[in-house]
């Protein structure tokens, strides 16, 4: 029978318990047992399992009564012997299974431990061995196998029935070395996931023989691995230490997964799938706990890569949905991801035998000095001040060559910041001498990156002071001149309510300064105006694609700004559940064809921005971080700068020398 253990809250991430007791039901109620991760003989595997979150309702049950919810897990499981897909729902605390069933047509998500088998199985495979050895590779070891997920469109006719992957193949200079240095171009191969078979060997391109010669390329970021000529002309003084001290500890309190903080409170969550989740987040308003959110998440992240050569025409990464930010979150170390008076929380997820491990150090949360948070010098009163302090939370995961950072922030005046920062290795390729490519930038010698983007999708369940919320499109308009505008300078704003989930299809727009504020109609604040946050878009990019393109057709969550639905605990992935070897949408793009109402209910607003990487010699061989971020903003919901009682720091604090 399912114990709570250190489970204090329903929102409570799956303990390592809970993980071993899912696959036991599963193994118990329907003979689901992983076969041995170090063989390719045919059997169950684990894709994933997670906490299945309660109601709303059943959380106010919880929090006004005491009633504890069920606990639940879902787990998605798929029969490597007859490729078949089963979603299940396990009742932890009844001990038992509610339901196992079958999904047809579909492909669960990739595997950390099917991405190191295809390595193993590569780099063994004879006529991979031949074809290196062809373009003068015959150490193995400096040998790295790249498993990248299909989508349908691409995927080889023959071969769609399978549960598939394709590779690429670098080779690293040195053991330590960058492996993502030197592609070894147009070799690339098919490999059925379930049997571990390498279906097809492709070995094309202009590198394929030993005829031309590959190009001198310097790819390495390691201070070790970069060549002293390079090291040796660098002019950079060191920098003296920056410490960052609390000599009385963080002002912040974390109970289990309980977080406080000048006026803030919410709940952290951790999944395989999105990662960090932010739950239950309010703001104290005097004597009034106010809510502002429900749950805040990713809820996917596209990477097209917009390069249509043999190497990269493949190259579409659902990251989110085809691998899972949870399971690709890497731990964070004191004084290199995070400066100052640190908490941390670990994460627990699962392998594909359903077993769990944890992450340590998977969360940061901290404190940090953000400039001026408002100010004004008086002629004869002189200056009043007061400090920005925030309150940082975050983790960083790593999906192949690159990293993504996420930073959810809150201030002191109700602002609440999303900051996504992208680092890591780019894709390259050699090309022949004289050879060209108008889709990426020469970045080292006869070696290009090509273009690419990353969408990600901020899914924001808000809950502006109440589950009934009402979303407007805010614009400002210059009025024409006239009488009662003679100068030209009459400034007005239009709001316009978003009744429907068609008319919650939002795009950006520069010229209007468009917005959107979630409103909620049901309150009136002390100035007669409704309560509302407001989503200040910051890296809103266009998807730049053909209507009838691959990429689009699965993932038409890209071919908007802003969605708006109403809310429903089925509609969480904006592509769709399964996107592994998708060829349609069965997210966003299926849902709103019904045309909803979200008008004055619980809505979800699905926020699209990203990064449009026209890449740069600078971003080579490591990408110094680029940088995108939303916001949102309280609007009405004060009813003036909720930040005047903070106090001004201490001169103590700070250090000058004269």
């Amino acid at each position: 029978m399912w114990s709570s253990g250190d489970v204090t809250h329903p929102l409570d991430p799956l303990s390592s318990d809970e993980f071993t007791a899912v696959a036991a039901l599963l193994h118990r109620e329907h003979q689901v047992r992983a076969t041995p991760l170090a063989t390719t003989e045919p059997g169950w595997r684990f894709a994933s399992i997670e906490m299945a979150e309660p109601s709303k309702d059943e959380l106010r049950r919880f929090e006004r009564d005491g009633a504890i919810p069920v606990r639940r897990a879902t787990a998605i499981c798929f029969n490597r012997s007859t490729n078949e897909t089963f979603k299940s729902v396990v009742s932890l605390s009844d001990d038992r299974v509610e339901t196992f069933d079958h999904v047809p047509g579909v492909q669960a998500n990739f595997t950390v431990d099917e991405f190191v088998e295809c390595d193993q199985v590569l780099r063994a495979h004879p006529d991979v061995i031949d074809a290196l050895a062809k373009r003068g590779i015959t150490d193995l070891d400096s040998v790295f196998m790249d498993t990248w997920t299909f989508g349908d469109a691409v995927a080889p006719t023959e071969y769609r029935d399978r549960r598939l992957g394709w590779s690429d193949t670098w080779r690293k200079d040195a053991p330590g070395a960058n492996p993502y240095a030197h592609l070894v171009s147009g070799l690339h191969c098919v490999i059925d996931l379930n049997t571990m078979e390498v279906l097809r060997v492709e070995d094309g391109g202009p590198f394929a023989g030993a005829a031309v010669e590959t190009p001198d390329v310097m790819g390495e970021y390691a201070q070790k691995h970069i060549p002293e000529r390079i090291r040796a002309a660098s002019t950079r003084e060191p920098l003296k230490p920056l410490l960052i001290t609390q000599p009385e500890g963080p002002s912040f309190t974390l109970d289990g997964n309980l977080l406080r903080w000048q006026n803030w409170s919410l709940r952290i969550g951790f999944n395989y799938r999105e990662g960090l989740t932010l739950h239950t987040v309010r703001y104290r308003d005097g004597d009034r706990e106010r809510s502002v959110a429900h749950r805040m998440s990713f809820a996917e992240m596209i990477v097209p890569y917009r390069d249509s050569s043999a190497d990269h025409y493949r190259r579409t990464a659902f990251d989110i949905g085809e691998w899972g930010l949870g399971f690709m979150t890497t731990s964070l170390e004191l004084g290199c991801d995070c400066l100052g008076e640190i908490r941390y929380l670990d994460a627990v997820v699962h392998d594909s035998k359903g077993e769990p491990y944890t992450i340590t150090n998977a969360i940061c949360i901290h404190e940090e000095d953000g400039a001026v948070l408002w100010k004004h010098v008086d002629h004869d009163a002189g200056a009043e001040v007061r400090r920005i302090r925030r309150l940082t939370i975050s983790f960083h995961v790593t999906v192949a060559n690159y990293e993504y950072l996420v930073y959810w922030r809150l201030y002191q005046d109700g602002n609440i910041e999303c900051e996504v920062r992208a680092t890591g290795i780019m894709v390259t390729t050699p090309l022949a001498p004289g050879a060209q490519n108008q889709n990426g930038t020469l970045v080292d010698e006869r070696t290009y990156a090509p273009f690419h983007q990353h969408f990600l999708v901020a899914r924001l369940d808000m809950d502006v002071d109440g589950g009934n919320n009402t979303v407007f499109m805010s614009e400002s308009y210059a009025e024409p001149m006239g009488p009662d505008n003679p100068y030209g300078l009459s400034l007005v704003t239009r709001n316009v309510p978003l009744r429907t989930e068609s008319e919650g299809k939002q795009d950006f727009n520069f010229d209007t300064q468009r917005t959107w504020k979630v409103v909620n109609t049901n309150v009136t604040n002390s100035l007669g105006t409704h309560p509302s946050y407001k989503l200040v878009p910051g890296g809103a990019i266009p998807p730049m694609f053909d209507p009838a393109s691959p990429v689009l057709k699965r993932a038409n969550v890209i071919g908007h700004t802003v969605w708006v639905t109403p809310n429903s605990a089925a509609e969480r992935w904006p592509a769709g559940e399964f996107v592994n070897q998708s060829v349609e949408d069965t997210g966003l793009g299926r849902w709103t064809k019904a045309n909803r109402s979200i008008d004055n209910t619980d809505v979800v607003l699905w926020y699209v921005f990203g990064l449009h990487h026209i890449t740069r010699p600078e971003d080579w061989p490591v990408m110094p971080v680029d940088v995108v971020s939303f916001w949102l903003k309280p609007f009405g919901f004060f009813d003036r700068n909720p930040a005047l009682d903070v106090l001004p720091t201490a001169s103590d604090a700070c250090h000058a020398q004269g």
